[in-house]
């Protein structure tokens, strides 16, 4: 079964949707394996988190940020994840700062645990990249998901996470 991520229907969902639709994703093709093509929408602003393939261990999503979106500092207290640039570019930093900015076909591997933020660089236009993490967060404790820098849960698409209202760019997608 080939399984498409899907544009904008996925980009409206809070952290308690998503964290549902990776449970379902994993239920639904328990123990065969899942092709996917990853497409999306192209934002004028905000940011989407589009779901593609997940296991009870394992979480594909594409994630689609407007040129300038960002998020704040944070940390993934029991997920290792890696983002890998598709289209775009990404300037990510830790606590002490800047780290670097990566561009289409780099990415950066971030070990649960690790404080850290991005934004998609302007000049590059909308970004475009593949998120894959370990364990699937739908199957974790909610509020150990995503934590701020003081330890407290901080909700993916929070005011706080510099959530703010969505925009496609009309007529322009990824893939």
């Amino acid at each position: 079964m080939k399984l498409e991520a899907k544009t904008m229907e996925s980009a409206r969902d809070s952290s308690p949707l998503l964290r549902e639709k990776l449970r379902a994703l994993a239920e639904t093709q328990r123990g065969r394996p899942q092709a996917f093509r990853l497409r999306a929408d192209l934002l004028a602003q905000g940011r989407a988190n589009i779901p593609v393939a997940a296991t009870d261990d394992l979480t594909v999503m594409v994630k689609v940020y407007a040129s300038g979106g960002e998020n704040a500092l944070h940390a993934h207290p029991t997920e290792d994840h890696s983002f890998i640039i598709l289209q775009g570019a990404a300037t990510f930093y830790d606590d002490e700062g800047e780290m670097t900015t990566l561009r289409a076909n780099e990415g950066i591997l971030v070990p649960k645990g690790s404080l850290y933020r991005f934004h998609a660089v302007e000049r590059e236009g909308p970004l475009v990249m593949l998120r894959v993490g370990t364990p699937n967060v739908a199957m974790q404790d909610r509020s150990a998901t995503r934590v701020s820098p003081s330890g407290d849960y901080l909700q993916g698409d929070s005011k706080e996470n510099r959530t703010v209202e969505w925009k496609v760019l009309e007529g322009r997608t990824f893939g």
